[in-house]
């Protein structure tokens, strides 16, 4: 059975006060070639796409800007921001853009320096009774702990219209958003034995500046190799 598919109403699916859309809907329709198939009923699939949460932004300062490779292509950025503790994983990423101007599009940047916050502990066995109680109560917990503030690096690759931050000189400031995706929860898949084994050999691949997150796992030292 051959199936021809169309998207339409390609639009966004909430209005969102930000430069860039961030929640996209479409809607793709599958039909038959031919209205004598037997058996075939036309399917329509809604599919959502989008940049993840508005952004949050507070102030990151640089604090230098060198040259990162021989062809002078790429720069390393070392930028201060107020609160570190978000950046748990490799692999996870900010958006920066020129400090105080709503219409400015923001660049995606991983963090290739080494997390700057603190991991979650995977949670304890379940118990029952005043047991599980007095975890409930441990859990609501504390106050939430105060920002810390941290240095991040950055490696962007230049580029026609990204002078406004490869150019940037120390003492500079920008808006940089809270931490988002997922990134590579590293140490929870090689410790133990998730896959019923040890890990026993570990391939990292990168090309470009996608070699920042790998970086940042390196650094890490999460993946329990000698970075010497």
């Amino acid at each position: 059975l051959m199936a021809t598919r169309e998207a339409s109403c390609f639009a966004p699916s909430l209005p969102s006060p930000s430069p860039l859309l961030r929640s996209k809907s479409a809607t793709v329709v599958v039909t038959a070639p031919s209205s004598n198939v037997i058996g075939f009923n036309p399917t329509t699939t809604q599919l959502f796409m989008g940049w993840g949460p508005d952004p949050i932004w507070s102030t990151g300062t640089v604090e230098s800007n060198i040259q990162a490779c021989p062809s002078g292509s790429c720069v390393s950025i070392k930028m201060k921001v107020e609160d570190g503790s978000g950046f748990i994983y490799p692999g996870q990423y900010v958006q920066v853009k020129v400090a105080g101007d709503d219409e400015a599009q923001p660049a995606f940047l991983a963090i290739a320096s080494a997390p700057t916050g603190e991991r979650p502990k995977p949670d304890p066995p379940k118990k029952k009774g005043k047991a599980a109680q007095v975890d409930a109560d441990a859990a609501a917990g504390p106050e939430p702990a105060p920002a810390v503030p941290a240095t991040w690096e950055f490696l962007v690759k230049k580029t026609d219209n990204n002078d406004w931050i490869t150019s940037a000189s120390a003492g500079s400031t920008y808006d940089v958003s809270q931490v988002m995706g997922g990134g590579f929860p590293v140490a929870e898949n090689i410790d133990g034995f998730k896959y019923d084994f040890p890990t026993q050999n570990l391939l990292l691949f990168a090309t470009g500046s996608g070699i920042s997150p790998i970086r940042s796992a390196i650094e890490s030292e999460q993946l329990g190799i000698s970075t010497g």
